[in-house]
């Protein structure tokens, strides 16, 4: 299946690691070019040397960015911009914020999970939106979002709620954009085989007094599919989101939690 990506520069927030480095590496695969966005120098250096195994460094472009900071995220974009060429695709799955258990939650800790998690999104998603309508090109943006922002979970209250507005936000900028030619999705993730599941299962486990592993068990026994996803296959639906195949797609909230929560929305 041809997917019209070959050349496409995209932006990848959180691409150091997990989902992010999936969506890279799908998308090279692709023939697309990638910028990958992270805070940690070190962590974008491994990811670097790892795509390059494969994929030429040239394709390959990576800044260090707190993207809490909305000037840090604009510089971001104009180092992409300024190596690789205009935005065509943006990928947003920077940001986790954390578990927590309803009973330990602070005031902070609900401003801190928009910070870490609202707010690293709307930097970048703001000024590439804005410059894909200027420069009258369409576009694609997919934000990784995960699924708690559809079903509440009592230890990931304030993240469940920086994840229904980013929601709100992926549904209201598609009607906003859609006559630029702009699409906007998002994706959520159930269960997901990537380091920041362990934050979770450890809230968890302190919940309800138990170990970890026990929880990992439970929760995994749950899902119809008898599984937890690989962060391959949420990256094989970015990139359909993202290419010309889903030309029509734009608007949706997207469940990938191998039908753990069988709702209609």
């Amino acid at each position: 299946m041809e997917l019209h990506l070959r050349d496409k520069h995209v932006l990848i927030t959180g691409g150091s690691k997990g989902i992010g480095l999936a969506c890279a590496q799908a998308f090279l695969e692709e023939g697309a070019v990638v910028t990958l966005v992270s805070r940690d120098v070190s962590n974008l250096n491994a990811a670097q040397q790892q795509l390059m195994l494969s994929f030429p460094s040239e394709r390959i472009h990576t800044v260090a960015a707190n993207l809490r900071d909305a000037s840090a995220a604009l510089a971001a974009l104009d180092s992409a911009e300024s190596v690789l060429g205009s935005v065509n695709i943006l990928v947003n799955s920077a940001g986790a914020a954390k578990r927590t258990p309803a009973a330990e939650l602070t005031t902070e800790a609900w401003a801190d999970a928009m910070q870490a998690k609202y707010f690293t999104y709307i930097h970048m998603i703001n000024p590439v939106i804005q410059r894909m309508a200027n420069r009258g090109h369409q576009g694609a943006i997919v934000n990784v979002v995960g699924n708690g922002g559809k079903v509440a979970s009592p230890i990931h209250l304030p993240g469940g709620a920086a994840n229904a507005a980013l929601m709100l936000v992926s549904a209201g900028l598609a009607s906003a954009y859609g006559d630029k030619g702009i699409r906007v999705n998002a994706i959520n993730p159930g269960l997901t085989f990537t380091d920041r599941l362990q934050e979770g299962f450890a809230a968890e486990a302190r919940q309800k007094g138990i170990p970890v592993d026990q929880v990992m068990q439970q929760s995994v026994s749950k899902i119809p599919l008898g599984r937890m996803a690989m962060p391959e296959e949420i990256a094989n639906a970015v990139v359909f989101l993202a290419s010309s195949k889903a030309s029509y797609i734009t608007g949706i909230c997207m469940s990938m939690d191998g039908a753990l929560n069988p709702i209609v929305v």
